[in-house]
This record gives structure tokens, sequence and C-alpha cells, in this order.
């Protein structure tokens, strides 16, 4: 490791000993709180530093070691350091890793909307099948979703639909989905059996409290009318569905999941929420490439991130070049590979930066 890790690694584990002396004192809450949670995000790393240098210590003695007359003792002190210089290189990646800036929505719900672009109603039942694909996602790692607001097709389709999605981690596993997805296969449209290419887009926004993004009433428009969609026997006997509009920003939202007014204003509210503060990330964070790879653009072929090869049975991610031959697999929710793929890029990114910026 070069010197400017080592002096970052040093200071935080001084940290750590600063506030363990502080939380053994009278403190008020808040102030506990704040500290374990300053704690909280240089512990992992302070871990590691402290069995790296354990093993640095480790390697030395067993030099010694290997120097011994006895040549037995030389041959233990040899595997010894052999097996030390197999696990320093390792624990040297897990360092770099843990002293990777965190982002802080890894850790929150997400709202994802799906939209039906480009190809016309097979755009819509592409759509309809990432929604079924995230959802198969979500059962296997066991998180929880409902759905905020739907606009079905005939065919099975969905010109729009937006749910959300609760569980540990959700951001992070989720949010390099954002962009164009392209499928390649022959519509059940086509009654010439010719192959032909559409879109759909996609977006991840995690989930805002109140706090997060502060609107000004008079800035909305809210209406209500009777339900098309979900909602029971309320379906079209009661104005229980809602649609804001954001006069400022143009944004409009819909809800009538539920069969309550007010139910369904809290949750289109949520939406409008996460619409209003993904606007302002990207107004904010244009110039950026990290996570820019994620923009979600207008649905042209040319702007796509993922493609989905149907007779090849192949997905390719256009952002990182990761290509598998499991698409079936993909669409029945195994998105793993793929998506570990896409943090292991970045995290290479990130690193790559850190390493820029040491030697500045």
């Amino acid at each position: 490791m070069n010197e400017y890790m080592i002096d970052r690694l040093e200071t935080m584990e001084k940290r750590v000993d600063e506030i363990d002396a502080l939380l053994s004192t009278s403190l008020d809450f808040s102030k506990v709180k704040d500290l374990n949670k300053e704690r909280a995000g240089l512990e992992e790393a302070v871990v590691l530093y402290k069995k790296y240098k354990k093993l640095l210590s480790d390697k030395k003695d067993a030099e010694i070691m290997a120097k011994d007359s006895d040549e037995e003792l030389a041959l233990m002190g040899q595997e010894e350091v052999d097996r030390i210089n197999n696990e320093i290189p390792v624990y040297e990646d897990k360092i770099q890793k843990a002293l990777l800036p965190k982002d802080a929505n890894d850790d929150k719900n997400v709202i994802m909307d799906i939209q039906g672009a480009v190809g016309g109603e097979e755009g819509n039942i592409f759509a309809g099948d990432l929604y079924r694909m995230y959802m198969k996602y979500a059962d296997k790692k066991g998180w929880k979703y409902n759905l905020i607001d739907e606009e079905p097709t005939s065919l099975g389709g969905y010109s729009s639909v937006s749910l959300m999605i609760k569980g540990k981690g959700v951001y992070s596993r989720l949010k390099f989905e954002s962009g164009t997805h392209r499928v390649q296969r022959v519509p059940v449209t086509e009654k010439s059996g010719r192959l032909q290419t559409s879109t759909a887009r996609v977006l991840v926004m995690p989930e805002t409290k109140k706090e997060d993004v502060v609107i000004n009433p008079v800035d909305l428009q809210i209406d209500t009318y009777r339900s098309s969609g979900a909602g029971g026997q309320n379906v079209n006997k009661t104005e229980s569905a809602v649609r804001i509009t954001h006069i400022p920003s143009g944004i409009v939202v819909t809800c009538q999941i539920e069969r309550d007014q007010l139910a369904n204003k809290e949750t289109a509210m949520e939406l409008l929420r996460a619409r209003l503060q993904a606007k302002m990330d990207e107004e904010k964070n244009a110039a950026l490439d990290a996570e820019r790879k994620l923009k979600v653009g207008n649905g042209e072929r040319s702007e796509k991130i993922r493609t989905y090869n149907y007779p090849q049975n192949r997905v390719t991610d256009h952002r990182i070049g990761y290509t598998t031959n499991s698409l079936d697999r993909v669409m029945d929710g195994d998105l793993d590979d793929i998506l570990d793929a896409l943090q292991e890029a970045h995290q290479k990114d990130l690193i790559l930066e850190q390493i820029k910026a040491s030697q500045k």
C-alpha cells in the first residue's frame, strides 16, 4: 500500500480510539448516536488494517524463522512466509474497497419506474417482462415490493408501471439498472416472424423522506378521478385515484392502487419526491461519469445500457462489456452475476480515482 492510504488508515484508527474514549464518558443521546454512526463508518477499514499490520508483523517473525539453522524450523518459517505473502494482497484489496467513498443512498429502499419506449406495443410488453423480472429478483432476495401505479396494455404489457421495493441494501444492488434496456426478438404482434428491436426505460430512485425534498403546496395541482385499474369494488365507482402535477418542473405522478384517496395521495407524493430528487441529482451531477452512466435519456436505441437477445439467449451490458448466454435465467430473476459485475466495475473506477488523487 502507498503512503497516502497508510496515512488515511492511521488517522482512521486514531479516530476510532478517540471515539471509544468519548463513548466511555457521559454524553447526551444525540452525541452518542452521532459518534456511533461515525464509528460504524470507520470500523470495517480499521479492523482490516489491524489484521493487515498483524500479517506484516507475523511475516517478519516468519522470515527470521526461515533463516534458522534448524532445517525443519526454517522450512516451517518459509511456508509461513509464503502463506502470508498470499494473504497480503487479499487484505490490501479488501482495505482499498473499504476506503471507497460510501453512497449515502445504498441502504435505502427504491422506487422504480419502468416505461415502454421504442417499438409500440412490443416495447410495452418488454416493459412488463422487465417488471416481472425485477419482482422475481426481489423475491429471491427476500425483499418486499408493492405497486404504486400502472398503465397496463391489452397484451399483458405496461406503457408505464411504478413500484416500491423495500429491503436491506436494495438501492446498492439496483442503482445501476437505470437506463434504456433493448430487446431483440420476434414479438407476438409480428405475424411474419420478423426479428424486431424495441426498448423500455428503467429509472431507479432512492426513497426520500419528507424533509429531504421540500415541496411547496402552492406548486401542486391535485386532481382526483375514478380508478381504472386495481382497486377492487371501488374501481370506476369512487374518485379514489389521484393525479399530482408539480407545476414548476412539469412532473406528473398518479396513483390509483389503494381504495382510499388519502392513501393514494400519500403514495403519489412519495413518487413525486423521488422523481424531483432524481431530477435534481441528474442536473447536479450531469458532468460526472461514474453513475451518470445510469442516465435514462429518451429511449432511443443508441442510448441502450443493456441488450436482451432472445434468439441467442444472450444478455449484454454495454457499459462494462459483460455478456452472459443465460437470458432465460436472467428473465427469471437471476440478476446477481450482472449486478456483481457492475458493482465490481464501479469499484475499480473509484479505486483508479483514489490512486490518481494519491499521486497528486
